[in-house]
Order: C-alpha cells, then sequence, then structure tokens
C-alpha cells in the first residue's frame, strides 16, 4: 500500500462566516480500509461528500484517484463506488437484473454473476428486489456499489438497521472486497464495526481532525493506558498504570486481602472516542447543513 488514493491537505469548508471543515488532512493509501468516524454535526459528512464530488471546498487541497474531485469528469466517477446510508428504490426487477441494468452505465464493468457472489446473494439473484429483506437489499445496495470495478469504494453507515447476524455476515462481505484490493472510505456510528474492518480510523470533532491512527493505536499510548478499578472503605477508586498486574498486586500486598470490585479495564477505541467528542457541543458542521450544492 505505497500509493494514496486519497490526499487531503488543509482542507476547509465554510458556510458564511463559519468553518464546518477546518484544517483536516490525511491520506488513504491503495487497497487500505479507513474508517471515518465522528458524531453527528462534526464535518464528517461534509468532508466525504467533498472527496465523492458531490460538495466544493472552500479550501485546502484534495486529490481523489490522483484528480481534484471538484473538477473531475465521468471518467473519474466511473472509478469511484458510492453506497449510501439510504438504500435505494429498486422497482419490480430481479438482483441480476438490477445489476446487469447498472453494469451497462460503466466502461469496465465486474462480471455481473461475480458480483453477485462476491455480496452473497446467489440464491436470491432471479428474485425480485423490492422482495428481499432489509440485509439482503443492503447487499443488492454494495453490488451496484462494486459493480463498476471501482477503485474506491466510499460506504457510508452501511449496517444501519441490521441484526447481529446481518452484521456479522455483512462485515465478511466487507472483509472480502478489501482482501481483493479494494479502497474502502467508511463512514459509521458503530465503533465495533470501524475497529473491526478498518486499517486505521480518523476522529473528526468540531470540523477537526483529533486523531488519526491504526485501530489498536489510536488516541496515543496514554489514551490507552489500561485503568485499575477498586473499592475501599465504600469508596470507588481508579488509576491509569501501564503494569496492571503489578498494580494489583501491591494493592493486595497492602491490604492484605484483594480489593473489592477490582478490575482492569484496557481502553477501547469506542473508549478513546466518547473521551475525545465529550467535549464537543456538535456546532461545527452545519451539515451537513441545508444548502444547496451545485449537483454533479
Amino acid at each position: 500500500m505505497d500509493e494514496n488514493v486519497v490526499r487531503v491537505r488543509n482542507l476547509r469548508k465554510e458556510y458564511g462566516n463559519r468553518a464546518v471543515v477546518d484544517d483536516v488532512s490525511f491520506d488513504i493509501a491503495r487497497g487500505e480500509t479507513f474508517a471515518l468516524l465522528g458524531p453527528n454535526g462534526a464535518g464528517k459528512t461534509t468532508t466525504v461528500e467533498i472527496l465523492e464530488g458531490f460538495r466544493r471546498r472552500t479550501g485546502g487541497e484534495v486529490s481523489v484517484l490522483g484528480e481534484d474531485p471538484g473538477k473531475a469528469g465521468l471518467a473519474w466517477k466511473a472509478r469511484i463506488g458510492v453506497v449510501l446510508q439510504s438504500a435505494g428504490e429498486f422497482g419490480a426487477f430481479t438482483v441480476r437484473e438490477q445489476i446487469r441494468q447498472f453494469a451497462g452505465f460503466f466502461p469496465k464493468p465486474r462480471d455481473v454473476d461475480e458480483v453477485i457472489a462476491a455480496v452473497g446473494l446467489e440464491a436470491q439473484a432471479g428474485m425480485r428486489v423490492n422482495k428481499l429483506s432489509g440485509g439482503q437489499q443492503r447487499r443488492v445496495d454494495v453490488a451496484l456499489g462494486i459493480v463498476g470495478s471501482p477503485d474506491l469504494l466510499f460506504l457510508d453507515e452501511p449496517t444501519t438497521g441490521f441484526d447481529p447476524q446481518a452484521r456479522l455476515d455483512f462485515w465478511a462481505m466487507i472483509k472480502g472486497l478489501s482482501h481483493d484490493g479494494t479502497t474502502i472510505l467508511l463512514t459509521t456510528h458503530y465503533l465495533e464495526e470501524a475497529a473491526h474492518l478498518a486499517d486505521r480510523v480518523g476522529i473528526i470533532v468540531g470540523g477537526q481532525l483529533g486523531a488519526i491512527g491504526p485501530v489498536d493505536t489510536i488516541g496515543g499510548e496514554d489514551a490507552r493506558t489500561p485503568i485499575v478499578r477498586w473499592t475501599d472503605a465504600g469508596t470507588r477508586h481508579e488509576q491509569r498504570t501501564r503494569e496492571p498486574g503489578r498494580f494489583v498486586a501491591d494493592l493486595v500486598a497492602r491490604a492484605g486481602a484483594e480489593p473489592a470490585d477490582v478490575e482492569i479495564v484496557r481502553p477501547t477505541l469506542e473508549d478513546i472516542y466518547l473521551d475525545l467528542v465529550s467535549n464537543d457541543d456538535g456546532a461545527a458542521d452545519a451539515a451537513d447543513a441545508p444548502v444547496k450544492e451545485e449537483s454533479r
């Protein structure tokens, strides 16, 4: 993964006199799955829509697949796949008919049956899409997103409304796409989903990038330091320490017995995310604002 598919430098988006995205910079390497996280109104949606070419930026530099998405043409659009949060309206087409029709929009589409197999809908290929379950329809959305052989796939909240098993099945499908070399930009409110699927994550807070890095190092060493919690004389205590086992052993030695309600907590991506956004007032992104952008 030595080539950057996405390059963002000092990105800024203003509505009126207010910046909703302010000095955001990051890269996405070829073949990488990158999760862009943030609370509603933080600037995440605006950032992604600028990368997709649906919104114009106020300042900064953006390159997606080597082109400025604000100026790129149809050939560039054929190289990206976009799976929006809401499922499409499919009418009475069967799965195969729907995907075949969509494949005709692209110069070098993937084989339709190959795509159907990739999203796990071989048994439903002859069924009408509007008769499928919600999870199966979401797989059709992804099939439409990848049938054009995109170099970059945008996934916006792909498993919203899924039951636990459907979510696990969907994750397996996305992992398969990643293993096949598809570069993926994922937005999701499920922190477990980001931790499971992403190679790296970026967290936007108040229009700025609060943290970025691999899932297992995001937030830095201090944020990932384990926390020991215990009760003594009815009072709850906690202490961050890089040696939690030794710390608990010292507590036992001093007290002559194991402390009450002792637990060792190793911060997860969700813990780090919540800590970063806890002071955000949600006012950065108008969102996401009802501002009419030039249609592309």
